[in-house]
């Protein structure tokens, strides 16, 4: 299940992609738009900016923009940075590794090995997209 951090985050972003090139985004524009309370959209930026992902300039002019070219950033970074973890449990995960609890050992859980496939098959496909791809078509089969 993705975070509301998560998909706050990368509503911003898509945001900034379809504006990119046009000069800082006023947050309570991004806010407005997407629907996202502007108190967390600002620690949402924050954290994308320490991150490298966007820009910020202070002051009447000032707002938010992509520190790099949409094509440059990938949705598997964004889901990395905002939730830690692309693996549905921690058994699988490959950054944040820990044996699950109250489970078997690891080389005996036939769920941890179908969890690793599809850990696998997720980061795979969220490392080919990016922020430049445009989604119009939402079947299974525009995404493979």
């Amino acid at each position: 299940m993705l975070s509301q951090r998560t998909r706050y985050s990368i509503r911003a972003l898509q945001h900034l992609a379809r504006h990119y090139g046009e000069g800082p985004i006023q947050l309570a524009d991004i806010a407005a738009a997407q629907n996202i309370p502007a108190k967390f959209l600002t620690v949402i930026l924050s954290e994308l900016s320490r991150a490298g992902l966007v820009a910020t300039r202070r002051g009447r002019d000032g707002g938010y923009w992509l520190a790099l070219a949409p094509i440059d950033i990938r949705y598997g970074d964004i889901f990395r940075l905002t939730d830690g973890a692309l693996a549905l449990v921690p058994c699988a995960s490959r950054y944040a590794h820990q044996p699950c609890k109250n489970c078997l050992p690891e080389d005996e859980c036939e769920l941890r090995r179908i969890m690793l496939k599809v850990r696998d098959e997720t980061a795979a496909i969220l490392d080919r997209l990016t922020l430049a791809d445009k989604f119009e078509d939402v079947s299974t089969d525009a995404l493979a």
